[in-house]
């Protein structure tokens, strides 16, 4: 067995952008079953075109990417729809559904025809409900949800999708430092405990540093990446910024503003 199939997702050499210009490249990471993993780095970067790569919404410049030890451009539209899950920034179009529909269509990759909900996709759907904190806002449509309560729905889709690989971008976006910490807490809770492979792209770097196993700095040069600790003792969180501005203290794992 190669070591890439022991890995949800190992990215090698990867080189990311459009036809005319390349965002970044020399790209490389892996992450494990029941890993945490967030994508920081400046604006512009690359973290969202990254992101949209690694779930196939956009081709790849060169490089290779395998989902559990396969190209992933070798899978089918239907086997990858049950290998990874991708929650985007963008609002659904179907907020006229009510919490539990829009949650139920995470299991379109496994229902028939005419997607009759079988008692396995219910209780994939009753376990995001409740897992996600959403059992009394159910019939309520996703309209009328808050910004916090909207992303924890659109989560609970990609967990009822049950899928090993889940890729979010920005899940933390307009939302205070509560309901920020609630998600990613949330998140962690999901890829320890169910044994998810998450990546998420966040400006949240010191919540990141908190709560995160791994983490990919894009900082179009080196892209370290690493346990936090890891990056924090290799100095890669340093020169993130620029440093007039502000800079970053090992010994809390923080950024500080200079005065």
């Amino acid at each position: 067995m190669s070591e890439s199939k022991q890995h949800s997702i190992a990215v090698k050499n990867l080189a990311i952008g459009y036809k005319n210009k390349m965002v970044a490249d020399t790209i490389n990471f892996s992450m494990d079953v029941g890993q945490l993993c967030a994508i920081v780095g400046v604006n512009g970067v690359g973290k969202s075109t990254l992101l949209r790569t690694l779930g196939r919404l956009q081709p790849k410049l060169s490089g290779e990417i395998e989902v559990k030890g396969t190209n992933l451009a070798q899978y089918s539209s239907f086997t990858l729809a049950q290998a990874l899950s991708f929650v985007l920034t963008e609002q659904p179009a179907s907020k006229n559904l009510t919490v539990q529909e829009l949650i139920a269509l995470g299991r379109q990759p496994y229902t028939n025809w005419i997607g009759t909900l079988t008692s396995e996709d219910k209780r994939q759907v009753e376990e995001s409900l409740s897992s996600f904190l959403l059992e009394n806002l159910r019939h309520n449509k996703c309209h009328e949800l808050s910004d916090g309560q909207l992303q924890r729905v659109l989560i609970a889709r990609a967990m009822a999708q049950d899928t090993p690989l889940i890729l979010l971008d920005e899940p933390t976006t307009h939302l205070d430092l509560y309901h920020k910490v609630q998600i990613l807490k949330l998140l962690q809770e999901l890829a320890h405990s169910k044994q998810k492979t998450i990546i998420f792209t966040t400006h949240e770097i010191d919540l990141a540093i908190q709560l995160c196993d791994k983490i990919l700095i894009l900082d179009g040069q080196e892209n370290p990446s690493g346990t936090p600790r890891e990056l924090i003792e290799q100095k890669c969180f340093d020169h993130l910024f620029p440093s007039e501005m502000v800079q970053f203290d090992s010994k809390t794992g923080s950024f500080k503003v200079n005065k």
